[in-house]
């Protein structure tokens, strides 16, 4: 068994080139943003082979995935590591062999990990991470266990492993379509703090119910992080409300060294008192050189975003804004406000605005499809 898996490791590194007759015969098996299987080789299917390459959905469960991580423990001089094994059936005793198997790579320091749509839960995500914290050498991490069950206990769990990975500069996480709710944001947030080498951190914790609390202890902690820089945050449809917003934006407004931020509150509940509150906060992050807002569906109006730009234009260093206000109900003042603010941008060289009113299906699957699953 672990011999044939060693020939599959291998073969899987050689580079497959499949022409244009042989991708037609091949239906990948994907997903739409909830979750559901495509009936037909409809855009979104369309779209996983343009983006991604065909999905095909392997069968390798616990059993197969251990004995993958075992054959790999044996390449010695291994520093550079992506494995991707989405939707594979995988539980918490195949997550818990792999970490252990992958924990003996000492060599490694680039790791990537797709998990993504398996069963893996509190339980496994600990064992992971806790196992990977032994490869002593990790400074680049990305690991994707969005849909696998995994909560509360979970989050913070996964959390205070990875603060363990003391050299980890570059950290890239997602946790989409979980259950972490406020206490696993709060709890990840706190560990997270613990990683005092931090420069670049993406988190994406779309659809996990934080809340306002969840989202203000989340960068409350993550504000610790001296070292950060770099920041992207995705926390689309998380029952975030005006003073959720206020509070998040007040919190990362103590990211001193924070220069490049990206922040996700699509879909949820910030209001115009959100927007302007958010926006106030912003103003007070005095590195920052580069912003990407996305408020999409947030009921902020004209009021709010004129306000939102009107406090943006006290960022004195940035010169790249790109502001995604799609379906915030801002008619014709509105839009001539929020010109009118951001003119006195003065520095900003680069300016994407997006306002339209309506965003269409396919573009809500490529939003959701933001990380690559394979």
């Amino acid at each position: 068994m672990k011999f044939f898996f060693v020939v599959l490791f291998l073969l899987a590194l050689l580079t497959l080139s499949i022409d244009a007759k042989m991708l037609k015969k091949i239906t990948p098996k994907c997903h739409d943003p909830k979750g559901q299987r495509c009936t037909k080789h409809s855009d979104c299917c369309n779209m996983c082979q343009e983006k991604q390459g065909v999905m095909i959905q392997n069968f390798i469960g616990d059993e197969g995935t251990s004995d993958l991580g075992s054959a790999l423990a044996k390449y010695t001089n291994l520093s550079n590591l992506t494995l991707n094994l989405s939707q594979n059936q995988i539980g918490a005793n195949g997550a818990s062999g792999l970490g252990s198997a992958l924990a003996k790579c000492t060599n490694l320091s680039n790791l990537t990990l797709h998990l993504s749509w398996n069963q893996i839960g509190d339980e496994g995500t600990s064992d992971l991470c806790s196992a990977l914290a032994k490869c002593t050498n990790l400074s680049n991490l990305t690991l994707s266990l969005n849909q696998n069950q995994i909560g509360a206990n979970g989050a913070s769990r996964l959390g205070s492993a990875l603060a363990k990975c003391t050299n980890l500069s570059n950290l890239t996480l997602d946790l989409r379509d979980n259950q972490i709710g406020a206490n696993g944001a709060s709890g990840l947030g706190s560990a997270l703090a613990k990683c005092t080498n931090l420069s670049n951190l993406t988190l994406h914790l779309s659809w996990n119910q934080i809340g306002d609390e969840g989202s203000s202890d989340l960068c409350s902690a993550l504000a610790k992080c001296t070292n950060l820089s770099n920041l992207t945050l995705s926390l689309i449809q998380n029952q975030i409300g005006a003073n959720g917003a206020s509070d998040l934006g007040s919190a990362l407004a103590k990211c001193t060294n924070l220069s490049n931020l990206t922040l996700d509150l699509s879909q949820n509940q910030i209001g115009a008192n959100g927007a302007s509150g958010l926006g106030s906060a912003l103003a007070k992050c005095t590195n920052l050189s580069n912003l990407t807002l996305h408020l999409r569906k947030n009921q902020i109006g004209d009021e709010g975003s004129s306000d939102l730009c009107s406090a943006l234009a006290k960022c004195t260093n940035l010169s790249n804004l790109t502001l995604s206000l799609i379906q915030n109900q801002i008619g014709a003042n509105g839009a001539s406000d929020l010109g009118s603010a951001l003119a006195k941008c003065t520095n900003l060289s680069n300016l994407t605005l997006d306002l339209r009113k309506k965003l269409q299906y396919k573009k809500q699957w490529q939003i959701y499809q933001n990380i690559p699953y394979i």
